[in-house]
Protein backbone atom coordinates (compact mmCIF):
# COMPACT_ATOMS: atom_id res chain seq x y z
CA UNK A 1 0.00 0.00 0.00
CA UNK A 2 3.08 2.29 0.24
CA UNK A 3 3.93 2.66 -2.84
CA UNK A 4 0.10 3.48 -3.95
CA UNK A 5 -0.46 5.85 -1.36
CA UNK A 6 3.10 7.78 -2.37
CA UNK A 7 1.51 7.89 -6.22
CA UNK A 8 -0.83 9.21 -5.00
CA UNK A 9 0.31 11.72 -2.85
CA UNK A 10 1.68 13.21 -6.25
CA UNK A 11 -1.60 13.62 -8.19
CA UNK A 12 -1.66 17.54 -8.66
CA UNK A 13 -4.50 19.70 -8.02
CA UNK A 14 -6.81 20.14 -10.82
CA UNK A 15 -5.63 16.20 -12.32
CA UNK A 16 -7.31 12.75 -11.87
CA UNK A 17 -5.53 9.44 -12.07
CA UNK A 18 -7.52 6.33 -12.54
CA UNK A 19 -6.90 2.72 -10.46
CA UNK A 20 -5.80 1.15 -13.28
CA UNK A 21 -2.94 4.01 -14.15
CA UNK A 22 -1.67 3.70 -10.36
CA UNK A 23 -2.13 0.00 -10.26
CA UNK A 24 0.43 -0.09 -13.41
CA UNK A 25 2.50 2.45 -12.07
CA UNK A 26 2.82 0.43 -8.31
CA UNK A 27 4.37 -2.26 -11.60
CA UNK A 28 1.13 -4.70 -11.12
CA UNK A 29 -1.19 -3.54 -13.86
CA UNK A 30 -3.74 -5.55 -13.54
CA UNK A 31 -4.51 -4.46 -9.59
CA UNK A 32 -6.76 -1.69 -9.75
CA UNK A 33 -9.71 -3.20 -7.37
CA UNK A 34 -6.20 -3.28 -4.56
CA UNK A 35 -5.32 -0.07 -5.59
CA UNK A 36 -9.57 0.93 -4.88
CA UNK A 37 -9.23 -0.70 -1.64
CA UNK A 38 -6.04 0.67 -0.55
CA UNK A 39 -8.00 3.86 -1.23
CA UNK A 40 -11.38 3.05 0.88
CA UNK A 41 -8.65 2.55 3.53
CA UNK A 42 -6.28 5.52 3.75
CA UNK A 43 -4.87 6.72 6.46
CA UNK A 44 -6.42 10.15 7.43
CA UNK A 45 -2.98 10.84 8.89
CA UNK A 46 -2.02 10.41 5.24
CA UNK A 47 -4.38 13.54 3.93
CA UNK A 48 -3.99 11.95 1.00
CA UNK A 49 -6.03 13.40 -2.45
CA UNK A 50 -8.33 10.05 -2.93
CA UNK A 51 -11.10 12.19 -4.61
CA UNK A 52 -8.59 12.71 -7.20
CA UNK A 53 -9.11 8.59 -8.03
CA UNK A 54 -11.37 7.98 -10.51
CA UNK A 55 -12.15 4.69 -12.63
CA UNK A 56 -11.25 4.84 -16.67
CA UNK A 57 -14.40 6.06 -17.21
CA UNK A 58 -14.40 8.54 -15.47
CA UNK A 59 -17.07 7.69 -12.93
CA UNK A 60 -16.65 8.64 -9.18
CA UNK A 61 -16.65 6.21 -6.61
CA UNK A 62 -19.81 4.23 -4.73
CA UNK A 63 -21.74 6.70 -2.90
CA UNK A 64 -20.41 5.35 0.86
CA UNK A 65 -17.39 6.16 -0.45
CA UNK A 66 -16.21 10.51 0.77
CA UNK A 67 -20.17 10.71 2.26
CA UNK A 68 -21.66 10.53 -1.11
CA UNK A 69 -20.76 10.90 -4.58
CA UNK A 70 -22.02 14.88 -4.46
CA UNK A 71 -18.97 15.12 -2.00
CA UNK A 72 -16.39 14.00 -4.31
CA UNK A 73 -18.03 15.68 -7.12
CA UNK A 74 -17.80 19.18 -5.19
CA UNK A 75 -14.41 18.84 -4.35
CA UNK A 76 -13.25 17.99 -7.97
CA UNK A 77 -15.71 21.01 -9.73
CA UNK A 78 -13.33 23.01 -6.72
CA UNK A 79 -10.43 21.91 -8.43
CA UNK A 80 -11.55 22.74 -11.93
CA UNK A 81 -12.21 19.34 -12.95
CA UNK A 82 -14.64 19.08 -16.23
CA UNK A 83 -17.38 16.84 -16.45
CA UNK A 84 -19.37 15.57 -19.07
CA UNK A 85 -23.34 15.62 -19.28
CA UNK A 86 -23.61 12.06 -18.24
CA UNK A 87 -21.88 13.30 -14.94
CA UNK A 88 -18.65 11.21 -15.94
CA UNK A 89 -15.15 12.87 -15.45
CA UNK A 90 -13.92 14.61 -18.76
CA UNK A 91 -10.51 12.37 -18.75
CA UNK A 92 -9.31 13.11 -21.80
CA UNK A 93 -8.70 16.90 -20.49
CA UNK A 94 -7.91 16.37 -16.98
CA UNK A 95 -5.51 12.96 -17.09
CA UNK A 96 -2.37 13.25 -14.47
CA UNK A 97 0.90 12.13 -16.69
CA UNK A 98 3.25 11.47 -14.03
CA UNK A 99 6.33 13.82 -14.83
CA UNK A 100 4.41 15.96 -16.91
CA UNK A 101 1.63 17.42 -14.26
CA UNK A 102 1.08 20.88 -16.66
CA UNK A 103 0.38 19.22 -20.05
CA UNK A 104 -2.57 18.26 -20.78
CA UNK A 105 -3.66 14.47 -22.49
CA UNK A 106 -4.56 15.41 -26.25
Amino acid sequence: MKKVYEIVSRIPKGKVATYGQIAALCGNPRAARVVGWAMRHAPEHLSLPCHRVVNQSGRLAPDDVFGGQHIQREMLLQEGIPFRENGCIDIKKCLWIPGQSDRMVP
